[in-house]
């Protein structure tokens, strides 16, 4: 008989986090939020309970713990703010978890210990201005130098978690080093062209430029950029994993971020639940609270059965991943109905509300400005259906 309730372990960290976010989270992110800021104190906090290293081994500064414990830190955090759980997201499966899957003991001894403390955070730089979905598209370079035993590294990286704060320590970006012929997992003409691979590229290096922060709908006190390379040039030794395969590193990276952004979103969705039940109850107009309407009944019943559906998913592609199982597709299912629930349920949420759902001093107004992100962050929701058909064997 399956049984999907968490065991004690799981539980009594879930209600860590769900405490941490009421109590620490929720009073002071708004403010933050407002203004633009990166929160620095609560991820000094964040660091201080574990969370940047719940799922690393304990030789590593890590908590001990797996990647279904990240994917209930993020779901309560989400609960409460998405600012605040994706720069754990992405400091964690995008910023260390490449370094940890595919680096070398030195580089792992290196950087490992201040990531999974909190004391640094990592980046992610993949994704390019005329690249997109198409991340086989890349037009980064980089040229070994073999006078200098190093890498010259040249292009364009956007959209960019995490990779402008004060404490952020690196980018793992990824760059065209040889125009060979290798096939791709994912199937694009482009890519299969071509040699991509993954270089570590430590903040502060020389032709390592971060542009200031974009000024985004949602996401407000998370940092994302733009970063540029002008002939950056890191040690030879900094290449992550073997030459080459940085495509499929980071396909493999971004299937196990699609179950993590599916439990984000997860979270946003539930907590459109929590705060429209609150509102339902408090607020009345002819003389009744407005719960008392069967329209509203059924907007929240609504609401709450894609919260649920959605933590079944990602709950089922952490399980697989945790087994060792194929995971691609149930990932890919778990991020695109996840992200698609978080924007139902925000703008339902918003609806319940009315005026005040249109007002920034209420959580649902921070909800539905985050939401739409999630449909195309770490793949877009057409990319999931892409991958799903895939999956059922739908190439031809």
């Amino acid at each position: 008989m399956l049984d999907h309730r968490l065991d004690s372990e799981y539980e009594e960290l879930r209600r860590t986090v769900a405490e941490f976010a009421q109590d620490v989270v929720a009073p002071k992110i708004g403010e933050f939020y407002e203004q633009g800021e990166f929160p620095y104190a609560i991820v000094e906090e964040m660091g201080r309970l574990g969370l940047f290293g719940l799922p690393f081994p304990e030789e590593y500064g890590g908590m001990g713990g797996d990647y279904f414990a990240l994917c209930l830190a993020l779901e309560e955090l989400a609960r409460v703010d998405s600012s605040v759980a994706i720069t754990l997201e992405a400091a964690v499966s995008l910023g260390a978890m490449p370094i940890y899957r595919y680096g070398t003991e030195e580089q792992k001894r290196e950087w490992l210990p201040r990531l999974t403390s909190g004391e640094l955070l990592g980046a992610f730089g993949l994704t390019e201005p005329e690249g997109g979905s198409d991340a086989g598209a890349t037009r980064t370079t980089a040229r070994y130098d073999e006078a200098t035993d190093e890498w010259v590294i040249n292009g364009t990286k956007c959209f960019i978690t995490n990779s402008g704060t004060d404490v952020t320590g690196l980018v793992t970006v990824t760059a065209l080093t040889e125009p060979i012929a290798r096939s791709s997992e994912e199937g694009s003409d482009l890519s299969s062209q071509r040699e991509i691979s993954s270089i570590i590229v430590p903040t502060g290096t020389p032709g390592f430029q971060v542009s200031k922060k974009y000024s985004k709908v949602g996401w407000n006190a998370s940092d994302t950029r733009e970063l540029s390379f002008t002939d950056c040039r890191v040690p030879a030794a900094n290449l992550l994993g073997e030459r080459g395969r940085g495509y499929a590193q980071f396909l493999r990276i971004l299937d196990e971020g699609r179950i993590a952004i599916a439990a984000l979103a997860t979270g946003l969705a539930q907590g459109c639940v929590d705060q429209s039940l609150t509102y339902a109850a408090a607020r009345r107009a002819f003389g009744r609270p407005i719960g008392a309407n069967q329209v509203i009944q059924f907007k929240l019943a609504d609401m709450e059965l894609r919260a649920h559906t959605s933590r079944l998913a990602w709950r089922d592609a952490a399980s697989r991943l945790l087994h060792a199982e194929p995971f691609k597709k149930e990932a890919a299912i778990a991020k695109l109905y996840s992200s698609e629930a978080a924007v139902d349920n925000a703008r339902e949420a918003t609806q319940i509300h009315g005026g005040y759902g249109f007002m920034n001093e209420f959580p649902v107004a921070r909800f539905w400005r985050d939401c739409k992100i999630l449909e195309i962050g770490e793949g877009t929701s057409e990319v999931q259906r892409m991958l799903i058909a895939r999956e059922l064997g739908m190439v031809y």
